[in-house]
């Protein structure tokens, strides 16, 4: 069963996204799904910029795209960008934490639509978006990971969300991407003599 990653980042993001994105197995089966705080007048050079770093696919969904393994989604700038069962849609309602896109509008959806097939991942930030929806994911049955704030750029986001999510798996950034590789890893195939 097809699994989603479902990243959230605020200030300093771009780095540690890209540092995940660079170190996930060639293959790897599963569908990403970034919210990254910005501007809403924002161009698409975040896209680029993660495409430069991402050996899969990046792309700004519109509503209605199929959710693909193997492809990186990020969240077009003021847009909340939600996951329906197969494929994700993009709301205009009003920001949460002040940010839109949210992340607890990402996480909260992805744990609806997915539930133990969902991975949320906490990284960097400056306020407390996506502890909330990571508490959501740990609920219906999902993983959480979540950066060890001391190596986030800014802490507040990990530490919110460790108070959330007491039993989350707690790990450096360089760690990140090897825990998703094995979570994701395709089950082998087991060959039976004839």
């Amino acid at each position: 069963m097809l699994k989603l990653v479902t990243m959230g980042a605020s200030a300093g993001g771009l780095h540690a996204v890209s540092m995940i994105l660079t170190g996930l197995a060639p293959g790897f089966p599963a569908s990403v799904a970034i919210v990254q705080h910005r501007r809403a007048d924002s161009s698409s050079l975040l896209r680029e910029l993660l495409a430069q770093k991402s050996p899969f696919p990046v792309v700004e969904p519109s509503h209605g795209t199929p959710i693909r393994p193997g492809h990186v989604y990020l969240a077009p700038p003021d847009y909340h960008l939600l996951v329906e069962p197969g494929f994700f849609a993009l709301s205009i309602d009003p920001p949460i934490s002040c940010s839109r896109p949210s992340i607890d509008a990402l996480f909260e959806s992805a744990a609806a639509a997915y539930r133990r097939r969902a991975i949320g991942v906490v990284l960097t930030g400056a306020n407390s978006d996506g502890a909330s929806g990571a508490a959501q994911l740990y609920r219906l049955g999902a993983t959480v990971i979540v950066q060890d704030p001391a190596t986030a750029e800014a802490a507040a986001c990990p530490t919110a969300a460790l108070s959330s999510v007491p039993g989350a798996i707690v790990l450096p950034l360089a760690e990140i991407s090897e825990r998703l590789n094995a979570l994701c890893q395709a089950p082998a195939r087991v060959s039976t003599p004839a």
